[in-house]
């Protein structure tokens, strides 16, 4: 009776227990760093970073897969062109990420967009090369979705895409390079898609 009265008067409460996604580590870097003013694009590598250029867009849907969601903050991260995530600052988390990450806010249409350089594989091991995406809703914790993962690439198995849990909707892409040199991809983003507690 006392947990009812609560959240009658204080119905964000509801929001602080509920806890979406599950443990999810380090998305605590999405705050870490975090820019006041965020845009629907954003540019995480400058022109003096190694590796090829590469243009991801999007668009983030709410749970029906059809509405675009404005406002939702998708926070990336990802390896340099050498597979280490390179010279990060700040905090814990924030190092552990690299400074190749960047934030952005989607607009009214639900659009994102985001420009760096095309991530490698880990040094002397077998795992795609990636992109890490934490995903932060008006009124919801953090959580992760899958992470971006490129048809073609040689470390890719069928297996592995079998075990996927596509949170958010599958993150495979396809790149390709467009006249000026550029990796150009789409991912569409479905708010609460096989995400727990959601």
């Amino acid at each position: 009776m006392k947990k009812l009265a609560l959240l009658l008067c204080f119905p964000g409460l509801l929001f602080a227990q509920k806890k979406v996604g599950g443990p999810c580590e380090c998305c605590e870097a999405i705050y870490q760093g975090m820019p006041k003013s965020i845009s629907w694009e954003t540019h995480i590598s400058d022109k003096t970073e190694e590796g090829e250029p590469m243009e991801i867009t999007g668009i983030i849907y709410q749970q029906d897969g059809k509405t675009p969601a404005p406002n939702v903050i998708l926070y990336v991260y990802h390896t340099d062109a050498r597979g280490k995530y390179s010279r990060g600052a700040g905090e814990e988390c924030a190092k552990r990420n690299g400074k190749l990450r960047g934030w952005m806010k989607t607009d009214n249409m639900g659009r994102y967009k985001f420009v760096s350089i095309r991530p490698a594989s880990y040094p002397n091991d077998n795992i795609p090369a990636h992109i890490h995406p934490v995903i932060k809703e008006p009124n919801k914790n953090e959580y992760y979705i899958d992470e971006y993962r490129f048809e073609g690439d040689k470390f890719l198995r069928k297996e592995d895409i079998a075990r996927d849990e596509n949170r958010g909707g599958s993150g495979i892409i396809k790149l390709i390079k467009n006249d000026k040199g550029i990796w150009i991809g789409k991912r569409d983003i479905i708010l609460g898609k096989n995400i727990p507690n959601y």
